[in-house]
């Protein structure tokens, strides 16, 4: 396969405010680990700046931890998710149960059990990935959007695309432990054997000294305050 030295540049799939907890601007493999196409993949989550933490909620820090949050309670959770690049949709998965909370304990719970017994070919890749898409965007470069919100698919494999193109919903299907995306590039469509390529964003701001800087073909870090709009 193609050795990409360079990252493949494409255009940031959200629109508004985000953070990126898991980055490779942070470490790589930013998921620790390289299995499933994961080395250079992304996660994206949306959190309130005003309130110490930057909770992904509005409710109360108790509540979250006591009764958990039903995800209309969250920020990130329904807001579109957009083609990074013009392509092909070669996988759209949808219809994998969400958990109508976001919730501490069984969240975690879920990802200690991916973590050490999860069982590719008999769990199937929904156990991970929840409603996901793969798109074609080049020879050879295919981009993964995952944890989609049931329901939300916009679009089935074989179906043309643009840049930009509403393809689904944020969501909390799947290994997460708060509605987000979940994003990755990679060489190819099959997540089982697929490996990640490095990616920046074509364009993006970023929030430093209280004004917005525009940053091109960047990779946002953990602690970074980002936006795109088109």
């Amino acid at each position: 396969m193609k050795d990409f030295e360079e990252p493949v540049i494409v255009e940031l799939p959200l629109r508004g405010e985000w953070m990126t907890p898991n980055t490779p601007g942070k470490k790589v493999p930013s998921h620790g680990t390289n299995l499933l196409g994961e080395r250079y993949a992304f996660d994206f989550v949306q959190v309130d700046h005003k309130r110490k933490g930057n909770p992904f909620y509005y409710t109360s820090t108790l509540r979250y931890l006591f009764l958990g949050v039903p995800l209309d309670k969250t920020y990130g959770w329904g807001k579109e998710v957009h083609a990074p690049c013009d392509g092909e949709i070669i996988v759209a998965e949808d219809g994998y149960q969400e958990r109508s909370r976001a919730h501490v304990v069984p969240d975690f719970f879920i990802r200690l059990k991916n973590a050490y017994s999860y069982r590719p070919f008999k769990d199937g890749i929904q156990a991970v990935a929840g409603n996901y898409i793969v798109m074609k965007c080049h020879n050879d470069i295919y981009a993964g959007l995952a944890h989609l919100k049931r329901g939300s698919i916009t679009v089935a494999a074989g179906q043309r695309v643009k840049r930009g193109a509403v393809l689904g919903e944020v969501g909390h299907s799947g290994n997460s432990t708060a509605p987000h995306l979940h994003f990755q590039l990679m060489d190819s469509s099959n997540l089982f054997s697929a490996k990640g390529l490095p990616c920046a964003f074509e364009s993006y701001e970023i929030f430093r000294d209280g004004e917005w800087e525009t940053i091109y073909k960047g990779v946002p870090s953990d602690k970074d305050r980002i936006r795109f709009r088109r």
